[in-house]
């Protein structure tokens, strides 16, 4: 009787201890859209964690649903706080502190449009994204969303879980 007593109190640790990673650690989020293509297709599942994170500019994030769509996004950190942006929409080019932005991960760069140039300094505990997919995205660029305080990030994507082929770190 006693062995039973100890496998149920080991495997209720195991499972507290389970469920505080599941939600205090990694999440799973699955891609939803094409805003994130050549980086993310649709339907990729990916590992997000927050332990311990502070956003850097690079990092692939989640918003959580307090960004003007009420859902979450998949997006890039193209500035943090205190950093200057600038969008040329006649060129489509990013600058981040006056330095063009080196962007090997977009699909394509952002089609002239007539459109108000960005030019703003990025707020101190918020965050500028973008979509890897300039010209299918909603973004920062967008009124609606804006820049996302940092407090409504639910982490980092860490590692791509589907398909398997593709399994790996999410860069």
């Amino acid at each position: 009787m006693e062995k039973l007593f100890d496998f149920l109190e080991n495997l209720c640790i195991a499972v507290l201890f389970l469920t505080i990673t599941v939600l205090f650690v990694f999440r799973m989020i699955v891609v939803d859209g094409s805003s994130m293509l050549p980086t993310l297709e649709e339907n990729e599942k990916l590992i997000v964690s927050n332990f311990m994170y502070s956003p850097e500019k690079g990092d692939i994030v989640i918003t959580d649903s307090n960004n003007g769509f009420d859902k979450p996004l998949v997006k890039r950190i193209i500035a943090t706080g205190g950093d200057t942006i600038r969008i040329d929409y006649t060129t489509g080019d990013v600058y981040v502190n006056g330095s063009l932005l080196q962007e090997d991960y977009i699909l394509e760069k952002i089609r002239p449009i007539p459109a108000d140039d960005i030019d703003m300094t990025v707020p101190a505990g918020y965050v500028f994204l973008m979509g890897d997919n300039r010209n299918s995205s909603s973004d920062s660029r967008v009124e609606e969303i804006g820049v996302i305080n940092e407090k409504d990030l639910l982490g980092k994507a860490v590692l791509r879980i589907s398909p398997l082929s593709k399994i790996g770190k999410v860069k």
